[in-house]
């Protein structure tokens, strides 16, 4: 698709956080322009994380309730992720130092940005910005779980690097962003 131009944009909803119908034209790669609708829905950008320990040959993982997933078939709706927030106003660092701290109770000092993902690019305007940081004993601040005022209920979970990378084969770990960030892990040797 080329010459794309946008020529209406309708809110569908702007409740939680915003759907529009776009409706544009472009030409195809035959040359022949089209009219097309297509709906997406903006939530933000967001951030994520995976807290390794090399000496330990373990990662911090989170376990919490996902109403989309539950709807979809997931009989419990329980989600073991990787920690992950929306950027709200900060920049992707800062919110993934920021949720790091919410919701496993670490407080991390170095963190690295390994990529950038668009998470399901066919309705969801939403980009993923990746990092990994390297976790110690000594940097839990609290007991983590979320934040209070957002209901969010999360389980701080602490598992060897194998355990996780199973728990895929197994379908316990159904999340895109943390499946990326193990199978980084994993091939880039971060946990021995």
């Amino acid at each position: 698709m080329k010459d794309i131009n946008i020529l209406k944009t309708e809110i569908l909803s702007n409740n939680w956080y915003t759907l529009k119908k776009i409706t544009f034209k472009a030409t195809d790669n035959t040359g022949v322009t089209i009219t097309q609708e297509r709906e997406a829905y903006d939530r933000g950008n967001g951030s994520t994380i995976l807290l390794y320990n090399k000496k330990q040959s373990s990662v911090i993982l989170t376990k919490q309730f996902r109403l989309p997933t539950y709807i979809n078939g997931n009989e419990t709706g329980m989600l073991i992720e990787c920690c992950a927030g929306l950027l709200d106003n900060d920049n992707p660092e800062e919110c993934i130092r920021r949720e790091t701290e919410e919701e496993t109770g670490y407080k991390i000092t170095d963190v690295k940005k390994v990529f950038e993902a668009y998470m399901s690019p066919g309705s969801v305007t939403e980009i993923l910005h990746f990092f990994i940081a390297e976790y110690t004993n000594d940097m839990k601040v609290n007991d983590g779980g979320g934040a209070i005022d957002e209901n969010e209920n999360i389980e701080v979970l602490e598992m060897p690097l194998a355990d996780a990378m199973n728990k895929i084969k197994t379908g316990e770990i159904k999340d895109a962003k943390t499946i990326m960030l193990l199978q980084y892990a994993q091939l880039n040797n971060l946990v021995v």
